[in-house]
């Protein structure tokens, strides 16, 4: 699902967490009225602790404090962490704890990353409270400013209400933490619209980028730590490439949290690198942003291009169509391709047997977990 296309917005790029974290806690610090958090991936540590004082501190002006996290990713968050929050008068709520019920409701987590300051600023790509994010993992996320804030607000508290979040306290009162954002005077009439998916098998996010990348005219370049895609992405972006448009794929190189997923992702390098998909291994550390570049169209978010992502999880992307954003999200593309290695077709035909058993091995595990129902 995708909310409406909204005119003046104001959307800034802030690549690396030495950008994004500071300027997060800073509109946190600055909270008049309300915060409303909703990571998957949080465990305790240094970023964990940091952000725990800073709603608390929030929490303590009198400020309304909402922190929603997923039932799986975040079970490294310690119990004397959980007891912190809450005694701190932060309202915490768990999305979809594991249980013995069906396969398919385990399988669906929320992915999303966000967080929204007084309804005025938010936040969002694909960061998440735990220490990697501080130096380890290259990541990128977008500040936002405008009336699509009002769809974020929203979008969170459809799941903060939901029969699937447990926890005490905060009962259904977020409705109204932030209303309709006005168009601003200097926000360039920047164009958005947030676009999710619902999981289970129903991801409104795929559905817009194939159709972007089936219209593109000039250039499709898509950053993705988890590069599994479905045969009908697979299919677009070879005949985007054949028909001339310039398509580059900007992907993890050795350093990876889940070394399988890619080698299950590199299966498909070949047919691709015949087509003229260009393809890039990034090399200083683990990349784990997820945007992508389609003309002018910028799609930012929580998204990755696996099965996980696009048929179970529930996931959040900004959608921005404005050249001005496109040519800074080119520009950061331009040098994250400095810092990668290019993979070549013909360098890759002759690559060893055991890259190829273990293409296969973890390709074959990657098809039977997209069968399960």
């Amino acid at each position: 699902m995708h909310g409406m296309w909204r005119e003046g917005n104001r959307f800034e790029l802030l690549p690396e967490a030495s950008r994004f974290l500071p300027a997060m806690f800073e509109a946190v610090d600055g909270a008049r009225h309300s915060v409303l958090v909703e990571l998957y991936l949080m465990e305790s540590g240094r970023l964990a602790d940091a952000l725990i004082e800073a709603l608390g501190r929030a929490a303590a002006r009198g400020v309304t404090v909402l922190l929603l996290l997923d039932g799986y990713g975040a079970m490294g968050l310690a119990a004397g962490d959980r007891r912190r929050l809450e005694s701190a008068g932060v309202a915490l709520r768990w999305f979809n704890p594991l249980g013995w019920h069906s396969l398919a409701r385990n399988l669906t987590r929320d992915h999303r990353k966000l967080v929204v300051v007084d309804g005025e600023v938010a936040f969002t790509g694909g960061f998440g409270a735990v220490d990697a994010f501080l130096e380890a993992w290259y990541e990128v996320a977008l500040r936002i400013r405008g009336p699509v804030v009002a769809d974020w607000v929203r979008l969170f508290s459809s799941l903060w209400d939901s029969p699937l979040s447990r926890g005490a306290g905060a009962p259904a009162l977020v409705h109204g933490l932030g209303g309709d954002s006005p168009v601003r005077e200097g926000y360039h009439g920047m164009r958005g619209r947030v676009v999710w998916g619902q999981g289970y098998r129903y991801q409104a996010i795929r559905h817009s980028l194939q159709r972007r990348v089936s219209g593109a005219q000039r250039r499709i370049w898509i950053c993705t730590p988890y590069f599994v895609p479905t045969l009908s992405l697979r299919r677009r972006l070879v005949r985007a490439a054949r028909r001339g448009v310039e398509v580059c794929l900007l992907l993890p190189g050795a350093s990876h949290d889940h070394p399988g997923v890619r080698y299950a992702g590199q299966r498909f390098y070949g047919r691709m690198l015949r087509a003229g998909v260009r393809i890039f291994e990034f090399q200083p550390s683990f990349i784990h942003a997820k945007f992508t570049l389609a003309d002018d169209w910028v799609s930012l978010g929580s998204c990755n291009f696996d099965h996980w992502s696009l048929q179970w999880n529930l996931e959040a992307n900004q959608e921005v169509d404005d050249a001005r954003l496109a040519g800074e999200v080119a520009e950061l593309f331009q040098r994250n391709f400095a810092a990668s290695r290019e993979i070549h077709a013909e360098a890759w035909a002759r690559r060893p047997r055991l890259q190829r058993l273990k293409e296969w091995l973890y390709g074959t595990l990657d098809g039977w977990l997209t069968r399960l129902r």
